[in-house]
């Protein structure tokens, strides 16, 4: 009896030991998390979209070919698809996760209704910065087990809905770290530089191609010590942690993106609470 109970036990748990460790890492099917899917065996990459937007694939440990999705927050619960390059359909399921509310005052009114000379602005960058998400370039990432671009504690985590002086707007896209002004922030993965910005909203800001749409975004610095087109290694420096744009003070704001979809960074530093 203790020798079945054994191989039965055994048994359950091959599925667990058959993943991979970027799938035990990375898989978190959520509204603002990260699908795993797996392509196959074969000899060259597949190639996959999702909702139209080509999508990160790589190989897992010498394993099956594996698409790496960014699910957007507004995705409800239930099955999600993507289109492989050779024809075929694959789904995966997301589940459910809830967000809860931040309150913010600002003093600054015009950073909550902006005037129509800032609405120009605003869209003028919001393009620019679109365009820098849809990046795909070819390179596979050096890693997907980030570094913390700096040290300290959280302070906002991502997919707050926020409300500034009462009034929503968009949800937390990203990850706020609580350290002093002038602190360095280091590439949490090797990339290169392909956006460098002062904005309305994000300051003074940084963002990083790490390969196949996987982007990280740095704002609200106070000094940017890269320039555009700069190959940057794992742990280089980008910038200082400042208060630009719109913050209340001073703090390191980190956006990751996957085929154009903002996930939650804590998932690529193991940090991921559901």
């Amino acid at each position: 009896m203790r020798l079945i109970a054994f191989l039965l036990a055994a048994c359950l748990a091959l599925p667990a030991q058959a993943e991979g460790f970027i799938t035990r890492l990375l898989n978190k099917p959520v509204p603002g998390g990260v699908a795993v899917v797996r392509l196959g065996s074969g000899g060259e990459a597949p190639t996959a979209r999702f909702q139209g937007k080509p999508v990160l694939v790589i190989k897992e440990e010498n394993r099956d070919w594996i698409a790496i999705v960014g699910i957007p927050l507004g995705t409800g619960a239930g099955q999600q698809r993507i289109e492989v390059g050779d024809g075929r359909t694959l789904s995966f399921e997301v589940g459910s996760r809830s967000y809860r509310e931040q309150h913010i005052k600002l003093a600054n009114t015009r950073q909550v209704n902006p005037l129509p000379e800032d609405l120009k602005r605003i869209d003028r960058e919001l393009a620019e910065q679109t365009r820098a998400y849809r990046s795909f370039s070819a390179g596979t990432p050096s890693n997907l087990l980030f570094d913390k671009p700096v040290n300290g504690p959280l302070s906002s985590p991502f997919g707050l809905r926020r409300f500034f002086n009462g009034e929503e707007r968009n949800p937390h896209s990203g990850l706020d770290f609580a350290v002093g002004a002038g602190t360095p922030i280091k590439a949490p993965a090797a990339g290169k530089v392909i956006l460098i910005g002062d904005y309305f909203f994000n300051g003074k800001t940084v963002f990083v191609d790490h390969g196949q749409g996987l982007i990280s975004m740095f704002c609200h610095l106070s000094k940017v010590d890269v320039k555009l087109g700069q190959a940057l290694p794992r742990g280089g420096v980008l910038g200082r942690v400042g208060a630009t744009g719109r913050a209340t003070g001073p703090h390191m704001h980190w956006n990751v993106s996957l085929n154009d979809v903002r996930v939650d960074p804590a998932i690529f530093i193991g940090a991921y609470k559901p």
